[in-house]
């Protein structure tokens, strides 16, 4: 089992910044690939952009350029720094953690983020 516990989230004005962090527990050295997916209301969930754990990228077109996510292995953490915000982008970001051997797929609680125009 792999425990995901997001934080960082919370209410910024557009054009601000936001980190958020996922903390990873129990069995995460099995873990192939994070990364962070978020949902509006009304919409499905999305992906945001995903780490492997040798540090490879992947982003969502509407997010490169603004959002960069990253992977302290020492820390078991992944973090998304989202920079010049808007208000689509307000949504509940989740935390996932993927395991190829397996298919498993594991989630955190999410965290909202609101952005006000």
């Amino acid at each position: 089992q792999v425990q995901l516990v997001e934080s960082g989230g919370g209410l910024v004005q557009a054009g601000g910044s936001l980190r958020l962090s996922c903390a990873a527990s129990g069995n995460i050295f099995s873990i192939n690939l994070m990364g962070w997916y978020r949902q509006a209301p009304g919409k499905q969930r999305e992906l945001v952009a995903t780490v492997t754990r040798s540090g490879r990228t992947n982003y969502a077109d509407s997010m490169k350029g603004r959002f960069t996510i990253s992977r302290d292995n020492a820390k078991n953490t992944v973090y998304l720094q989202m920079n010049s915000l808007k208000p689509e982008d307000t949504a509940v970001y989740y935390c996932d953690a993927d395991r190829f051997s397996d298919l498993a797929s594991y989630w955190g609680q999410g965290t909202q983020v609101t952005v006000s125009s």
